[in-house]
């Protein structure tokens, strides 16, 4: 699928701070393998965090009508939600694996190991008719670089929207030196199963509504979260739903047992989980929440968050 041997404009989209700014040192290696693979292709990459998003506007702009993402799923995520706000029905997704937790890439066997088989597979691979979600109520990312303007009423995500716990890991991930990827994840998420205080909410959907303390609950498009955790086994990518998970604030022991349980999705069987399937979901807060997108952190402007399913929006090359 090279621009050479179908026509197809390839624009690639670096994010050298992906991984905890490791990504700069494999930049080389990919910008060697996508001109042995996909020759004809221009690049740029990111100098500040949102970056990508810019980047790939311009590309949409001047005809590219392949966007290949290079880091984490927060890079994949902002150029996919250009792609899809752009309306245009010629444009596809690429992704390449430089990141922390590469979830979303776990959905078609996309990682980091081998650097030069995902290039062959993203030059070879074919096109596939997407969901995504959508949040429709307003929001600030959680950055010093973020514009004043910038919201994400709006703004289409890949594989989730988390509330409670996950936000309490992501945020002291971000102060993390010396691990990275899923130990990463796993040693600041076991911290925060003993100490994180819970979350009051209201989740309304089509099923029963969810009004209680909770852990976390997480709306997804996909089944992977926090470097590999099957937080909602059932979720598909193409059948127009999204998954909810709502774990209750349980005793730091059961908290445990549902932490150890969640990567292979077992956690769905105990008593202290709700999961509900829907096209859409509100949910409501005592005060405005912090909330993660693709692992990136957000601030709602009011008290309720609405997400809903948009199916089969983004256009993405994947592995054949």
């Amino acid at each position: 699928m090279s621009s050479d041997s179908d026509g197809r404009r390839v624009f690639v989209v670096f994010n050298p701070a992906s991984d905890r700014g490791r990504a700069v040192r494999r930049i080389d290696r990919f910008l060697s393998l996508l001109q042995k693979h996909l020759p004809g292709f221009e690049h740029a990459g990111t100098s500040r965090p949102g970056e990508e998003s810019l980047l790939a506007d311009q590309a949409i702009t001047e005809g590219f009508d392949l966007i290949v993402a290079v880091g984490g799923d927060g890079t994949w995520s902002n150029v996919a939600d250009r792609i899809v706000a752009s309306g245009k029905e010629n444009v596809a997704l690429g992704i390449l694996a430089s990141g922390t937790g590469n979830d979303f890439g776990r959905n078609f066997g996309i990682s980091m190991r081998n650097p030069d088989r995902a290039v062959q597979a993203l030059a070879n691979g074919f096109v596939r008719h997407l969901d995504v979600g959508r949040i429709l109520t307003g929001a600030s990312p959680l950055r010093p670089e973020a514009g004043p303007t910038e919201t994400s009423k709006g703004r289409h995500f890949l594989n989730l929207v988390g509330f409670g716990f996950d936000v309490a890991v992501i945020e002291d991930t971000a102060g993390a030196r010396f691990l990275r990827g899923e130990l990463l994840y796993q040693m600041t998420a076991l911290k925060n199963l003993f100490f994180y205080s819970g979350v009051p909410l209201v989740l309304e959907s089509d099923g029963p509504t969810v009004d209680a303390d909770h852990l976390m609950l997480t709306i997804s498009n996909a089944p992977f979260f926090g470097g590999g955790y099957l937080i909602a086994p059932a979720a598909e990518l193409d059948d127009g739903l999204l998954d909810a998970c709502a774990i209750g604030n349980t005793p730091a022991f059961k908290r445990l047992r549902l932490f150890n349980a969640a990567p292979k999705g077992r956690h769905v069987v105990s008593d202290h989980v709700q999961m509900r399937q829907s096209a859409r979901f509100s949910v409501r807060f005592p005060s405005p929440p912090k909330y993660e997108v693709d692992g990136e952190l957000w601030q709602a402007e009011g008290t309720e968050v609405i997400v809903e399913a948009v199916p089969r929006a983004l256009r993405m090359v994947v592995p054949g």
